[in-house]
């Protein structure tokens, strides 16, 4: 089945434009009866027509729904008819399209975006919800700039299928995933530290800490190879802005952050300059310390 037109009506809304989409749904900007506007996730037919999927979808999402947080997407209804799909907030940009256009982000604003997800990631977190797919398609930007992080359902959703059926897939987007990720290895918190690196390394340098057509080898380069310096990119970056990306970017979880709030600290203090850069504890090899040796296996990633 090829994407609803704009124009259909899903539920109580009018679709009016794709916005995007993944390898499990599509994302358009749609309009309810009433007038007011909003965007829809639909379930892609697939996974739609797999009860066990479409159970797991429509629970995650509704469970996603009861996370109000300034900085975690507000889903208005989650709907199950002909199609399934849930509502959310409709925001004026994202940041994948920011750093389309601009490529680099002022580093205040990095700072900004930084604190907006990780204050989002430190309330998931202590509920225990790991989003496993920070990026920048997954971020979007509200009327007064404020970051917005989506698709903590859907992500959910799909671990707990894989979960429970052994379905052979990985979940996260292959230039954004942890390290632990690429192995299939146990996930927590620090897991959506490294994406967000990842994500502050992009709109720090305009580039992608690591690059490659072949997933394989970016899987690998995540576990064995060291990110290029943000500053050898850009040498107007702070040290100490380079030294908290880096330090996401650590290949062993204990070495990065141990909590959300610990970055927030780090990234609080340089608004204020309270603490001395080198407090960012950050040595040679802890970017490049050996990961446990096991093979990234060549499964196929899903784009969410």
């Amino acid at each position: 089945m090829s994407a609803p037109l704009p124009g259909s009506v899903t539920g109580s809304y009018t679709l009016e434009r794709l916005l995007g989409q993944g390898g499990f749904a599509w994302v358009y900007a749609a309009r309810r009866s009433d007038g007011k506007p909003f965007a829809i996730k639909i379930l892609k037919p697939r996974y739609a027509t797999d009860d066990s999927f479409r159970t797991r979808f429509r629970q995650e999402s509704e469970f996603a729904a009861q996370l109000a947080h300034p900085h975690i997407v507000h889903i208005e209804e989650v709907g199950q008819g002909e199609e399934v799909y849930f509502t959310m907030d409709l925001y004026p940009d994202t940041l994948a399209a920011v750093a389309e256009r601009d490529a680099i982000l002022p580093e205040d604003r990095i700072v900004e975006v930084g604190l907006d997800i990780a204050s989002a990631l430190s309330f998931a977190h202590e509920k225990g919800i790991i989003h496993r797919d920070i990026k920048l398609d997954n971020v979007l930007l509200g009327e007064k700039g404020e970051a917005v992080l989506t698709d903590f359902g859907i992500a959910r959703a799909i671990s707990g299928y894989v979960a429970a059926t052994g379905f052979n897939m990985t979940i996260g987007t292959p230039h954004y995933i942890s390290p632990e990720q690429a192995q299939g290895r146990p996930l927590d918190g620090r897991s959506d530290l490294y994406s967000l690196g990842v994500t502050l390394y992009r709109v720090s340098t305009g580039e992608l800490p690591f690059k490659s057509k072949d997933w394989f080898e970016l899987a690998r380069m995540h576990v064995e190879a060291k990110p290029e310096p943000p500053r050898n990119l850009r040498p107007e970056l702070s040290r100490r802005i380079e030294r908290i990306i880096l330090k996401c970017l650590s290949k062993h979880q204990d070495d990065r952050y141990a909590s959300a709030d610990e970055l927030i600290r780090d990234l609080e203090d340089t608004i204020t300059r309270e603490r001395p850069t080198s407090d960012i504890l950050l040595t040679p090899d802890i970017v490049t310390r050996d990961m446990p040796r096991t093979e990234p296996d060549r499964k196929k990633w899903w784009k969410l």
